[in-house]
């Protein structure tokens, strides 16, 4: 095998210049003191955080942490939408070595319990009442007291109005621990990490249709981004609009860390609206827009867009759907990007693989997702684990210091991903050019996109069984205009019963994240299987677009 183009450069080594994120932030807060850090328009008023006011709180929310007992490597969970508490709650939980595990707040509450559960959270950070879902309420639901043995306290990033028994402000917690906190124990926790400690456990679904926990370090992460950074050029005079959700891997690294090695400011959305989007590109002179392709689209068709509404914008990073030529020379154009990148990578690589160079064409950005990141190896290969030659079809497999430790307490699945050489295999089918430009043309796997977020249906097949009508169920993408994809259900009937296409739907959308909740329910007779017993998507697939056309 030859060696994959980029490995032998070395790339900005961030994680040798601050072992830990907690470092990251004190040095850069120390250098930036008096520049803003986040700006958060979901106040009122406005909340205008310089970065030494960011170290402030997140001390002291770290002293109140290791004063509740929170121990290095304890898990903390966040379920709440992007916002200036979320990022000082995941710095003041890292500060006091604990491992960050982020929930998508489109989760129910047996979702997020399943979580909490395996990955043992010692507490939660939350709201209540985002887009009318009471989440403490949701959880408690679904999951009894005991249901949930080391979960000790659920912490509210703000006031509720009427706040949940048991629960407290993240002002009324650092007030609880006023008088016992000590910033010198804070020092010392700090102090005590290194690179390799776990800076977060991501859970993401796979074939199986149990989510895993994804193990990375501190040092990952930082190199990572770092070199994030500096390909696609982010500046310390950028303001960043940060539309990604802080919960994912994209929004939480390129969006947070990213942003504070390049000393950035960052202006979180909480929910993604057009209107909402261009006013705050006029109003805070945003720099950077990063999105999926759908966001730029919808900006160019948005009834209100004006080009002088959007003469400060220089860089966007896309990728997660095809982009069209069209699109990359309009965003250049119109909407006034100087750079624009596609990007490709997976959570269980600390979310980077491939991204376009600056300097590349619109037909090579529009064309691929670029090529392999320093010190990342990415290879095309067939069955065998061969490598195949260029412009040749076959699976994408990763290898590098970014790749995982492994799935959280699932040895199996860890030997299943990461071969003997250390090679991630990602399931995605892919082409590489002469040049190591990677195109990705297929999925292995059956997981689909819906909306910019990965939808898996194994993991829907698993949650719909639990509907007292539905016996089987086979789940596959099928396109949609507007989201890309969404979900197709085919449903058998558990005896006795005449399960209602919209009733399963509606049952869906309560009970599971709205972009897994299938678009569409088709009661049948059988499935198609095959000898072995196994469900034939194709003839599924098939038999869906041939429905959607009628």
């Amino acid at each position: 095998m030859t060696e994959a183009p980029g490995l032998a450069e070395e790339g900005s080594r961030v994680d040798l210049q601050y072992r830990t994120i907690p470092d990251l932030l004190r040095a850069v807060a120390q250098e930036r003191s008096d520049s803003e850090v986040v700006v958060d328009h979901s106040c009122d008023p406005v909340m205008r955080m310089t970065y030494e006011e960011l170290l402030q709180r997140v001390n002291q929310l770290a002293a109140a942490l290791i004063s509740e007992g929170v121990q290095p490597g304890d898990r903390v969970a966040i379920w709440a939408p992007n916002c200036w508490e979320w990022i000082v709650a995941l710095l003041g939980l890292q500060t006091a070595g604990a491992v960050l595990v982020p929930l998508n707040t489109r989760y129910k509450g047996m979702e997020a319990a399943d979580i909490l559960r395996r990955s043992h959270s010692r507490m939660l950070f939350t709201v209540e009442g985002f887009l009318g879902n009471e989440y403490v309420t949701m959880l408690r639901t679904a999951a009894e007291a005991e249901d949930l043995p080391d979960l000790k306290r659920i912490v509210l990033l703000r006031e509720a109005g009427q706040n949940p028994d048991q629960t407290c402000t993240l002002d009324a917690f650092i007030a609880e621990h006023a008088v016992t906190a000590d910033q010198n124990a804070v020092t010392e926790r700090v102090a005590s990490l290194s690179g390799q400690d776990l800076s977060d456990l991501l859970f993401t679904s796979g074939t199986t249709g149990q989510p895993k926990g994804v193990m990375l370090t501190h040092a990952q992460t930082l190199r990572a981004f770092g070199d994030w950074a500096d390909i696609v050029g982010l500046k310390d005079t950028d303001r960043y609009l940060v539309i990604n959700p802080f919960f994912h891997a994209f929004g939480y690294k390129a969006g947070i860390i990213a942003s504070l090695i390049a000393g950035t400011t960052l202006v979180p959305v909480a929910v993604f609206d057009l209107d909402v989007v261009l006013d705050l590109i006029e109003a805070e002179s945003i720099t950077v827009l990063p999105g999926p392709p759908t966001i730029y689209q919808g900006l160019l068709n948005h009834p209100g867009f004006d080009p002088k509404r959007t003469t400060s914008l220089r860089l966007a990073v896309t990728g997660a759907a095809v982009v069209p030529v069209e699109l990359v020379e309009a965003m250049r154009d119109i909407l006034g990007f100087g750079t624009v990148v596609t990007a490709y990578g997976m959570t269980e690589a600390s979310g980077i693989a491939t991204t376009c160079r600056r300097e590349d064409s619109a037909a090579l950005i529009a064309g691929t997702s670029g090529r392999a990141y320093p010190g990342v190896e990415v290879r095309v290969v067939d069955s065998s684990d061969e490598e195949l030659p260029a412009s040749e079809p076959g699976e994408v497999i990763v290898r590098g210091y970014n790749v995982m430790s492994g799935y959280f307490e699932d040895p199996e699945k860890t030997a299943e991903a990461i071969d003997s050489e250390g090679w991630f295999h990602t399931g995605d089918v892919g082409v590489m050019d002469a040049d190591g430009y990677l195109r990705i043309t297929d999925r292995i796997k059956d997981m689909f996109i819906v909306g910019g977020f990965n939808a898996y249906p194994a993991e829907i097949e698993r949650l719909l069984l639990l509907h007292p009508d539905v016996a089987q169920v086979a789940v596959i993408g099928v396109p949609d205009e507007r989201l890309g994809e969404v979900g197709y259900a085919f449903v058998l009937a558990t005896s006795g019963t005449k399960p209602d296409s919209m009733q399963i739907i509606a049952w869906a959308k309560e009970n599971m994240a709205n972009f897994k909740a299938p678009k569409y329910v088709e009661v049948v007779d059988e499935l198609p299987l095959n000898a072995s017993g196994k469900v034939l998507k194709f003839e599924l697939r098939d038999r869906a677009l041939g429905s959607l056309k009628s």
